[in-house]
């Protein structure tokens, strides 16, 4: 029985640092592990140009504890007013790694996000030209489209005219929460990867509902039925290099969780390893962990993998905060559900 685990130092490829006290508060629990993260532009206002990414990324740095190495890795919002060129030399200078479709009004600070697919076609093409990236959040916002059908109408009515619009572009569909993701991720020959959170591999819709609304368990994407869970299960831990970690780890205070119209988002930095740890030996892939959490998104984005290494060991159960404290109030970290055995030395 494998009881000591050793991996390349596992990268995050879609993270939510937010900013102020939130981000000085959350930032350490994901340096502690991670080496570099994509992190989303989704603030307020949005990270838009390559003078707030320069900014944002400075107040990052600000707040990384002296003991800790990390790396963010900057993203700009899509708009339908964003000017191609600023887009392709802040991706040269190596300021920014990849740009954020966000349709308009998909999830969290998403207003300014795209209406007219159309009007952003330029902007792709010179992406394109240029080899950058575009991180997508799947999902139509249109009202009479069930919110649990919306990533897979994104796919055939938005995504695949883009993906053959555009050739060349490389796509990452972002936290993937169907089998129709998972199965048009695998149909694509080149081009084309996809994240997948922690807890979209732990929890379907029913840990947000039955039994009452637990509102630390909503996140968009919603989760979705059992069967879908266990499509990104088998896709997590399949090998498949198109799929890889990004956690969606998503910071909100709990009063803005825990009211009447409570904010999306899962927040997972702390305990995430743990937790894949748990899922990967379930399923009998621990050999194929380090390829999730450590190599597939590098070798997708074309960057290296880390040289350092971190070691999982098994034990007993594991303690984990059940919260994070900040200056604007206390952060919930997402609980799995089972025990944790899995810990970081």
């Amino acid at each position: 029985m494998t009881e000591t685990l050793t991996l390349r130092r596992p990268d995050d490829w879609h993270l939510h640092l937010r900013d102020g006290a939130v981000l000085r508060a959350v930032l350490p629990e994901t340096a502690r592990h991670f080496a570099r993260a994509i992190v989303m532009p989704n603030l307020v206002p949005p990270v838009m140009t390559a003078a707030d990414a320069r900014a944002y990324r400075d107040r990052i740095l600000a707040a990384l504890p002296a003991d800790m190495s990390f790396e963010p890795l900057m993203t700009l919002y899509l708009t339908e007013d964003t000017d191609p060129d600023d887009v392709v030399s802040a991706h040269a200078e190596g300021l920014v790694t990849a740009v954020k479709l966000y349709p308009a009004g998909a999830t969290t600070n998403s207003a300014s996000g795209v209406r007219d697919f159309g009007r952003v076609s330029g902007v792709l093409e010179r992406m394109a030209e240029a080899g950058v990236p575009l991180c997508v959040h799947g999902e139509v916002t249109d009202p009479d489209i069930d919110i649990f059908d919306r990533e897979a109408v994104f796919i055939d009515r938005v995504l695949d005219p883009i993906r053959r619009a555009t050739p060349g572009l490389r796509v990452i569909m972002e936290h993937v929460t169907t089998a129709d993701a998972v199965d048009y991720v695998t149909s694509a020959a080149r081009d084309l990867g996809a994240t997948i959170t922690t807890h979209h591999l732990v929890i379907n819709r029913n840990h947000i509902l039955a039994g009452g609304i637990r509102p630390h368990y909503y996140c968009l994407p919603v989760a979705k039925r059992e069967a879908h869970r266990r499509a990104l299960r088998a896709a997590a831990t399949s090998g498949d290099p198109r799929f890889f970690l990004g956690t969606d780890s998503a910071p909100h205070v709990d009063a803005a969780k825990e009211t009447a119209c409570g904010c999306a988002g899962i927040f997972t930095a702390t305990n995430t390893l743990s937790i894949l740890a748990h899922v990967f030996e379930e399923d009998g892939a621990l050999d194929r962990l380090e390829g999730f959490a450590s190599l597939h998104g590098p070798a997708f984005y074309g960057l290296a993998p880390n040289a350092d290494t971190i070691t999982l060991k098994k034990g007993a159960p594991t303690a984990c905060p059940e919260r994070i404290e900040t200056a604007d109030g206390p952060v919930t970290v997402f609980d799995p559900g089972f025990d944790l055995h899995w810990r970081v030395a």
